[in-house]
């Protein structure tokens, strides 16, 4: 699939930081990417690089085949929504909208038009005679979304526009930014580093640290496949157990995990044993031998019930086990200093680089 976006090579330091370090990435059109990682990785960055925000870049960005290099952020065929909405509190909703096509060139019924068809997108028409003093949070990111699309961008970035939202709305947001974006066929780049926002809504996840993208692909690829202890850690919950070797063979967990060296690809020096909490199974009652199974005893340190899955804290050889499995899944009834044995398939678990 040809590229929409193409970023090549792109560098930017702010003295002797190196925020951007030779990023590249291709997107597609029609594409919903996040770009995710934690404070500081450089997903900001990058996005406000391709909206030309950034000054001092070394490197090249197309946008369907064009160089944006010379181009300032008004020129180029992107909006972007941030976190604070930025709505102009002394116009209605209705001229919030209308002003971007306003300053475009369109006249006045003709913006006024497209405002009523942006909001009528986001469920926000009836409210177009307001100021954004009279809505809610979540209303008032729907008209940021409305303001963005009115323009007609190629692409919408979106520099974490969830973030001041309570829980429940940024759920329900998440799942109404979806369908808004596979409705207009529009490219979505969205920075996050909420690991479940961006599983939730991306075609595709660029994970970054420091600067770089460390892995790209679908979220159930990353999750399932991550390519380093880093990526394991920041997707999803895991076990995370340190190797070494005993016998020609790996060993986690004080030797209660045996790992075959015919499974991973990298020295026993930098093994990490990687499993997920929901790939174990608890019991009270040891399980019959298995040989595609693995199997060890351990105590619960903790029991956290979090609604509709419980999590359980097992100490193995003292190494620190989480398992997590649906509240209504079992009967049993656990509790701390309770014996248990915990078991799951072979292939369930890998072994990653340090």
């Amino acid at each position: 699939m040809a590229s929409f976006i193409s970023v090549r090579n792109l560098r930017k330091r702010y003295g002797d930081f190196t925020a951007l370090k030779d990023v590249s990435l291709d997107v597609h059109e029609g594409e919903f990417l996040a770009l995710l990682g934690p404070s500081g990785c450089g997903k900001t960055t990058l996005l406000r690089s391709i909206a030309g925000f950034i000054d001092g870049l070394q490197g090249e960005i197309l946008l369907d085949g064009k160089s944006m290099r010379y181009l300032q952020p008004n020129q180029r065929p992107v909006n972007t929504v941030f976190q604070n909405y930025a709505l102009f509190p002394h116009l209605t909703v209705g001229e919030n909208v209308a002003y971007g096509p306003r300053r475009n060139g369109q006249k006045k019924a003709a913006a006024a038009k497209l405002a009523d068809e942006s909001l009528a997108t986001v469920g926000m028409k009836d409210f177009k005679d307001r100021y954004p003093s009279q809505l809610s949070g979540g209303q008032q990111q729907r008209v940021a979304l409305a303001r963005a699309i009115a323009n007609r961008p190629k692409v919408l970035l979106l520099d974490e526009p969830l973030g001041a939202l309570d829980l429940k709305l940024r759920k329900r947001m998440q799942i109404e930014l979806k369908t808004l974006q596979q409705s207009l066929g529009m490219t979505f780049i969205f920075v996050t580093h909420d690991q479940e926002e961006a599983l939730v809504m991306a075609d595709r996840i660029a994970v970054m640290e420091a600067g770089e993208i460390v892995q790209i692909g679908t979220g159930r690829e990353i999750y399932h496949n991550p390519a380093s202890r880093y990526v394991a850690d920041f997707i999803g919950d895991a076990n995370l157990l340190e190797c070494r070797e005993i016998d020609g063979h790996l060993v986690a967990a004080g030797g209660a995990v045996k790992v075959e060296r015919s499974e991973a690809d990298r020295t026993a020096a930098k093994a990490i044993y990687l499993l997920r909490p929901e790939a174990i199974r608890v019991s009270p009652y040891e399980s019959s031998s298995d040989s595609e199974s693995l199997s060890v005893a351990g105590l619960i340190r903790d029991v956290v019930f979090v609604g509709n899955s419980t999590r359980l804290i097992v100490n193995v050889n003292d190494t620190e086990f989480v398992c997590q499995f649906p509240s209504a899944a079992t009967g049993t009834q656990y509790a701390p200093g309770q014996n248990v044995f915990l078991t799951w398939a072979k292939d369930a678990g890998q072994v990653l680089s340090r």
